[in-house]
This record gives C-alpha cells, sequence and structure tokens, in this order.
C-alpha cells in the first residue's frame, strides 16, 4: 500500500457503518502506590493503596474503540453488561464516542458486567481479579440483542461478530444457532468473527483467527508458548478457507497475518518494533483494521495491511489496550519497516549456501542484471575503526538512566536496565547515532529515576557517547600512523580490494554512513580509500528527519530512473541500509560480519539482516572471485 493509497483509506473511513455483536469486557488499571500502605487493623493485613485508577473498553469494546479512534464514525453496539457500577461505566465510555448503544443490554440477574481488574505494584501486574465467570445468558436477553441486530444489520457495512469470554453471550447453543440463522438470512452482507471457542459455529462469515487457534481447528497441537511453523500456518490457512469457503485472515502477531481467498495465500510482514510492546488487545485492533477497510470497499490484503498499521500502533502502548489515530496510522504505514522472512532467520539449517561459498542465497541475482550503483555502509562493512562502539555506547545508556542512582541501585533494577538497554541497541543499529539518542531520552523518562529536569536532550546525550568513541577511533588512527598496524587490521578481509574492482569495472561507488559525514570523510581518508568514492560520501547532518542512507537511495534512484533500481546494489552490516534497498527494489547484500577478527560469519547479524530484507549474505570479501561470479561483475 503506497502513502497515497493509506491517505485515501483513512479519509474514506469516516463514511464506514460497523455493528459489532460481542463480548464486551472492561479493563481496570488500579496503580498502588505502596508508600501510603498500612496493616489493617481487623485484619492484620497490609493494604494495598489505590493512587490512581484508570479504565478502558476490552474485548468487543476495544474493537470499538479502535473504531472510533480510526476515524469511523458510524459504530452500533450490541452486547449485555450487569446491573452494576461497572456496567454503567461502560456504558459512560461507548456514549463518550458516540457510539449507537441501544443494542446494549442489561440482565438483571445471573449476569455482571465482564471487568478485569489488574493492579499494578512498583509497575509490575499483579494477580488479576476477574468478575463475570459465572455468566448465563437468558434465552429472553439473547432473542432481544439477536432481535435488535437483525433490524440493524441491513444498514450497516460489516457486522463484526466478537467471542473472547467462555462466559460471555456466545456460550449457550441457543444464542449460536439464532446468529448463525441470522447470519444466513443476509448472506449478502459481510459478517467477520473473530472466535476463540465457536470458530466452527458460524457458517458464511470471513474469519479473524490467530495461528494457534487456526492450527488447533486443523489438528495441528501447538503450545500457547510454541512458533506455530510457517508452513503450518500457510496449510492452516488454506484448509480453513477451503472448509468455509470464505476468506480467512490468519494472525501471526510480530509475524504478520496470511490472508487467504479467491486469489489464493498473500502475506502482510510483521513490522519492526523497536521499542517496549503490549500486545493486550492487539487482536482487536488488527480486527477494526480489516473491518474499517473492507466497510469501505478495499480487498482482503489492503484490509489485512491496515489491520496491522493498526496493531502496529497500539503494541507499543504500555499499560492500556491502546488505540490508533489516522496521524498515528499514517506515521506507521506511510513508510513502513517490516521483518522478512523470520523463520529463515531464526533457523540456519534453512540456509540455501552456494556450492564452494560461505555465501547464503536467499534471493538469487535477476537474470541479466547488470549492476550500475552500489552504495556501502561503512563501520562494520569496510571499516572496523569503530569496532566496539556497543562496548561505549552501553554504559553511556545505563549511566543516563540511572542517574545519581548509579551506584546504589540493587541488582535488579540495574540487570534490568542493562537488559533493556542491550535490547535497544540490539534493535537500532544501523540508524543514525541522534536518533538512537531520542529512542535514550525516552527510556530515561519510561524509568523514571532521574528528575525531568535533569534529562539531557538528545544531542547532549550524543555528545558525551561521541567523546568516548572517537578518544576511541583517534587511539587506533594514531597506531596506524605510527605504522603499528595497518589498513587490512582496521578493515574486512579484502574489503579495500572489492572496492577498487568494482570501481575499474565502472561501477559508481557511493559510501553512506549513520556516523557524522564529517567523521565519515576523515576515517576513510585515513585508511587510504576515500578517492574511490570520488566524493560521494554521505553521513548524517545532525537532523534525525534526514536519513543518510536513505538520501543516497533518493539520488541515485532520481539519477538512473526509478525504473531502474534493479540496477542498484548495497552492501551493509545494519538493518537500515539493507531495509531501505528492500522497499526500493535494489539488490541486498547482508556483511554478516564478525569486526573483531575482520573474516567470518556473526549469526547475529545474519539473522537480524535476513528480517531486514537481506538478498545475499556474505560473513566478508574474502572469496571475491565467488563474490563478483554470483553478482555478474567481471573480475
Amino acid at each position: 500500500m503506497t502513502r497515497e493509497e493509506l491517505q485515501k483509506l483513512l479519509a474514506d473511513l469516516p463514511k464506514a457503518r460497523v455493528a459489532v455483536i460481542g463480548d464486551y469486557c472492561l479493563d481496570a488499571y488500579w496503580f498502588i502506590d505502596r508508600s501510603r500502605e498500612e496493616v489493617s487493623l481487623e485484619t492484620g493485613l497490609t493494604t494495598w493503596p489505590v493512587r490512581r485508577q484508570r479504565y478502558s473498553l476490552g474485548g468487543a469494546g476495544n474493537v470499538v474503540m479502535n473504531l472510533l479512534a480510526m476515524g469511523v464514525r458510524q459504530v452500533q453496539a450490541f452486547g449485555v453488561i450487569g446491573n452494576d457500577p461497572f456496567g454503567q461505566e461502560m456504558l459512560k465510555l461507548l456514549t463518550a464516542g458516540g457510539v449507537d448503544v441501544r443494542g446494549m443490554l442489561t440482565q438483571n440477574r445471573e449476569w455482571s458486567t465482564h471487568i478485569y481488574a489488574k493492579p499494578y505494584k512498583d509497575d509490575k501486574e499483579m494477580s488479576r481479579i476477574d468478575f463475570g465467570n459465572y455468566n448465563e445468558l437468558s434465552e429472553e436477553t439473547a432473542a432481544d440483542l439477536l432481535a435488535r441486530l437483525e433490524k440493524a444489520v441491513d444498514g450497516v457495512d460489516v457486522a463484526i461478530v466478537n467471542e473472547q469470554v467462555a462466559s460471555g453471550i456466545h456460550n449457550t447453543a441457543f444464542f449460536r444457532d439464532k446468529l448463525a440463522a441470522l447470519i444466513g438470512r443476509h448472506s449478502g452482507k459481510v459478517f467477520i468473527l473473530d472466535s476463540r471457542q465457536y470458530s466452527n459455529a458460524y457458517p458464511g462469515v470471513v474469519r479473524k483467527i490467530n495461528d494457534h487457534e487456526a492450527a488447533r481447528l486443523c489438528g495441528i497441537q501447538r503450545e500457547p508458548d510454541d512458533i506455530v511453523l510457517y508452513e503450518e500456518a500457510v496449510k492452516a490457512a488454506e484448509t480453513l478457507g477451503r472448509k468455509f469457503r470464505k476468506p480467512v485472515f490468519v494472525t501471526r502477531g510480530p509475524r504478520g497475518c496470511l490472508v487467504f481467498d479467491d486469489k489464493g495465500l498473500r502475506e502482510v510482514p510483521g513490522l519492526l518494533i523497536m521499542g517496549r510492546t503490549d500486545t493486550v488487545g492487539a487482536g482487536d485492533s488488527m480486527l477494526a483494521g480489516i473491518a474499517g477497510a473492507l466497510a469501505v470497499g478495499r480487498d482482503h490484503l489492503m484490509a489485512a495491511t491496515l489491520g496491522n498499521f493498526v496493531a502496529g500502533v497500539t503494541v507499543q502502548k504500555l499499560f492500556q489496550t491502546g488505540t490508533a489515530s489516522p496521524d498515528e496510522i499514517l506515521a506507521i504505514g506511510a513508510d513502513p519497516n517490516y521483518v522478512y522472512r523470520p523463520e529463515l532467520a531464526d533457523d540456519p539449517r534453512q540456509a540455501r549456501v552456494a556450492p564452494g561459498t560461505e555465501f547464503e542465497i536467499v534471493t538469487d541475482v535477476p537474470h541479466g542484471n547488470r549492476f550500475s550503483h552500489a552504495i556501502f555502509d561503512h563501520d562494520g562493512t569496510i571499516s572496523t575503526l569503530r569496532q566496539g562502539w556497543e562496548r561505549i555506547m552501553e554504559p553511556v545508556m545505563i549511566q543516563a538512566i540511572l542517574g545519581e542512582k548509579f551506584q546504589a541501585a540493587d541488582e535488579s533494577l540495574y540487570q534490568k536496565v542493562v537488559q533493556r538497554v542491550r535490547d535497544y541497541i540490539d534493535k537500532t543499529t544501523g540508524v543514525q547515532t541522534l536518533v538512537q539518542m531520542e529512542g535514550l531520552v525516552d527510556i530515561v523518562r519510561e524509568f523514571g529515576l532521574v528528575p525531568r529536569d535533569c534529562i539531557l536532550d538528545a544531542p547532549g546525550y550524543k555528545r558525551i557517547y561521541n567523546d568516548g568513541l572517537m578518544n576511541l577511533v583517534r587511539e587506533r588512527v594514531a597506531k596506524f600512523e605510527r605504522g603499528e598496524l595497518n589498513v587490512d587490521d582496521y578493515t574486512m578481509k579484502n574489503g579495500v580490494k572489492f572496492l577498487q574492482l568494482l570501481r575499474q569495472a565502472g561501477v559508481r561507488l557511493f559510501l553512506a554512513s549513520g556516523t557524522d559525514e564529517q567523521d565519515v570523510i576523515n576515517e576513510a581518508k585515513a585508511l587510504g580509500y576515500a578517492d574511490v568514492f570520488d566524493g560521494r560520501i554521505y553521513g548524517a547532518v545532525g537532523r534525525t528527519d534526514v536519513e543518510a542512507k536513505k538520501v543516497v537511495m533518493e539520488r541515485i534512484l532520481n539519477d538512473i530512473g526509478q525504473g531502474k533500481a534493479g540496477n542498484v546494489i548495497v552492501f551493509g552490516d545494519g538493518p537500515v541500509e539493507i531495509r531501505e534497498t528492500h522497499k526500493r527494489g535494489g539488490y541486498a547484500v547482508g556483511i554478516a560480519s564478525d569486526e573483531i577478527r575482520r573474516f567470518g560469519l556473526n549469526r547475529d547479524k545474519r539473522a537480524r539482516l535476513i528480517r531486514a530484507g537481506s538478498d545475499l549474505i556474505i560473513p566478508d570479501f574474502s572469496q571475491l572471485n565467488n563474490l563478483l561470479k554470483i553478482l555478474g561483475l567481471p573480475g
């Protein structure tokens, strides 16, 4: 989906008319502040003082709130609440959003509003307190509910059928049979089912189902924490689609979504999310996105793509069942970063290695293709002057997060910070340093250990990091200038020779780095190969809205013409340059380099580069002749 297509879709969403019948729930967040706890005189037990509380709609209610946040203006809710304060809170939240609640019925007996109360102590969720587990839907309520839905269904574009709890409205055969008959009477209407237990109960519906549920329906048993293999998910999608003769969306969490319809099987990759995530409600967000797109006439692939964007926004909202606004959806979807081939990335046994080489071929070089332009990343691809930058950035970030508590922090907190920093550095390898530092500012605020007026801005943290890194670089350059070490000690095996061969073959060379531009130029000059680029060296310019590697790609494509992107080849050891190449149709060579030895395979890099979209994985440039042959370049 292009940016323009996404903008048009978002602009059309206010026209959508959607009904949601299902299990309406309420999520209660109770944040405990132990500073005011006391011992109860009556019980002798320590109290849990609630400093603040927040309520948000869950289940079918979360689907509704996601629809509203996306811009859908006409939403009708059909469900059951209890005669209790939580039910009134639910109605208040729905009506505040402009939802038509004439289909929300109160059952006075044997029904409590479904609520999931989540106490938090020290930012850690404690055991949940649930209401509504013993509900029994009466036939009278069921009949009334479905009669109201039947009156409304002709006036909507899409009807969502939601089932999430064992004690919800679907737990009686009477209700299920009557709803199935209603769906049958309106066979021309789009009904979308999202059901944990009754996916077989409703013929004639489009299904949104997660991979574990889909696999189970096809006789494939996987434990909840097991991965459903890609082949199993594909088989399940095709089997269910053919069985029910209706489209099927099989969601795979961070691995994206499979779509099976009359056009066959298609895939929407998962999105790269660099920060912390909270997956509660992600399925509801996906469902809302799918329904909204279908309601305004988009096809199933575009619907899955929109759902993927909506879920990608909401999983980044912590301690809440979040929603996604049109601006947030556009921000993540206008130029999305996908995760490609996660199964291959995680399992080296699947690697296809070119005979007689150390090269893993992910995508064959297009037959007859001639590469005229080559872009190289610098650090870790050609140069190893900055090898070990992570060991400098890590303590800088840890110190920034802990602040004055750096020495006094207990081991538990310290290790929590260390793990958070290492995970963040791993996910952001290859992006501009300034962007990484902007993320650091967010993490410092997240932990809340440093007073807000003492938190530096991104340039401030970058200066601290850069001072340490440049000291390391200067020491290494000095060794080189004194003759203690030579260029081979600071470059990948045969890297400089490969550059020279490409230039001799008439390939135009570019150097693009997330490092500050002048530093890149200085280091390339110091190592003696700046001239092969004929001045085409690009680096960061102190602005986070300008990514050097993106700028270079755009300049080159504008130069040779957008239709000739296949003539561009990119070499890099970071996800950014690989991902940008993949988006634009160039050929991406991932350098899974061991920067300490300067040759040999780094398996962690291999996995990271495949997820970013690499077409070819090489450990270094040592097998020059084989590499030139595979790429169709003269030796």
